[in-house]
This record gives structure tokens, sequence and C-alpha cells, in this order.
């Protein structure tokens, strides 16, 4: 049997796509034929940007404005969401930040916000997009970070919510596995955006001397692996978490 990345006829969601990482998954969703919701929360200029560049491009997006940690706006998000385009197939949970600092200097404030981004606004879209694919099945995608396995100075409460998402990943795929919904992650390493191009030119050959491929990684490397796993060519594949990191950590 032959399987392709084809997704036209399937509506796509994607958080915190207006940028980064999950502006890349946007545009290779919607290359692949989905229709692509732009979820945003911040900078609607660039998420309507996305959306004109999209559709520029012969593809189909729209933009749709909420807070994922706040359970009430994604309900009211997915709502209208299925008012415009009757379904969802496809979710993809990127919406991240990052609050850094030690932990005996981390206050209670920045612990939660993190977790509430991270983790709680993804099991929210989670759980409201599994009421909706129930019926006819769907792929949730959720980014994690290969920080969820090796641990990062200054970033307890990040790398602790990227690990739940791959604990919560692993459930709900075996709770809705019957329903045919699979839920996958994807593990980036170390990769080119702008939450690391700040990064001091020490700290990069740092970094990179300790990847065996010897480069940070693209957004369009870990849009590939979202467009797989969303696809039916990942249609035997649920409960995992792939690791897109250039070799710096072995699974």
């Amino acid at each position: 049997m032959t399987h392709t990345y084809e997704l036209h006829g399937r509506v796509a969601l994607v958080t915190g796509a207006q940028r980064g990482i999950g502006a890349e998954v946007a545009r290779s969703l919607a290359q692949a034929g989905a229709e692509v919701v732009i979820g945003h929360l911040i900078e609607p200029e660039r998420a309507e940007q996305l959306v004109k560049e999209i559709q520029l491009a012969g593809g189909s997006a729209y933009a749709l404005q909420f807070d994922v940690t706040d359970s009430k706006q994604v309900l009211d998000a997915f709502e209208a969401l299925v008012k415009r385009s009757t379904k969802l197939d496809i979710l993809v949970n990127n919406a991240g930040i990052r609050v850094d600092n030690l932990a005996l200097r981390m206050s209670d404030a920045d612990w939660r916000k993190a977790l509430n981004v991270n983790l709680d606004g993804a099991f929210y879209c989670c759980r409201t997009a599994l009421a909706l694919m129930r019926r006819t099945g769907g792929s949730i995608v959720n980014i994690s970070s290969v920080a969820a396995y090796t641990g990062s100075v200054g970033q307890v409460n990040y790398a602790a919510a990227k690990a739940g998402l791959v604990g919560m990943s692993k459930s709900l795929a075996l709770e809705y596995a019957g329903k045919n919904i699979r839920v996958n992650c994807v593990v980036p390493g170390l990769i080119d955006t702008e939450m690391t191009e700040g990064l001091k030119p020490s700290f990069r050959e740092q970094f990179v001397s300790q990847i065996p491929l010897k480069r940070f990684g693209a957004p369009e490397e870990i849009a590939a692996a979202v467009l797989f796993l969303a696809s039916d060519a990942a249609g035997y594949i649920t409960g995992q978490a792939l690791h897109v990191n250039g070799g710096g950590y072995s699974a």
C-alpha cells in the first residue's frame, strides 16, 4: 500500500502558529492540501500575514485568536472553527513559552506560567479536539522538547511541562486508539528560531559541538516530522515521541 502526505479535505489547527516552528508547520500542512487554522494569541498582524502568504501560494488558511490557557476561550475557539470549517481532523499543539530561572530563584508565578501555557493549554486543546474527533478520527501532534529527556539548567518549569506532554500524549493514545484518533509527540532538539537566534556565538559553538550533525535544526525539519505524523503515512503510529535533534540525544 502506498501512503502519501496528501491532506486535501482535512482541517488542521496549529496553535502558536504565527511564527517560528508553528508557522513552518502551518505552511507545510497547507502545502499538503489541508485547510489550516492559524491559532495565536499575540502578534495578530503576523498571523494575518501568514494567512495571506498561504493563500497567495494557493493554500487555504484563516487566523483564530484565543488563549490556550483559558479553557472557555479554547472551547469558544473550537466552536468557531467548527462553525466555519465544519470539522477538525488535525491538531498541532505548538504554543509554548519559556520563563527561565534557577529553581531557587523561580517564583510561583513563573513556575505556573510555564505549566499553564506548555501543558495545561495543550490539554485543554486536546480535550476539546477529542470530543470533535471521536466520531470521525483524527491526528494530534504535540510539540515537546529534548529538555523533557535531558533536563535543562534554568528551565525546570519548561522541562517539566514538556515531559508532561509526552506522558499525556501516551495516555491519550491509549484512551482513544479505539476511536481512530492517533496522538504523538515531536521532540525537537536545538532549532534555529527567534528563540535561539539571540544565543551568544560561544554558546552556539558549544551546543553545536555536542550535536553529531554539527548544526542546529531548521523549523522546516520539525514541520516535516509533524506532517508525517499528521498524515495517513503514519496511520499505524500512535503514542510515540519522534526525536528530531541531529543525533544530540538518542531516545
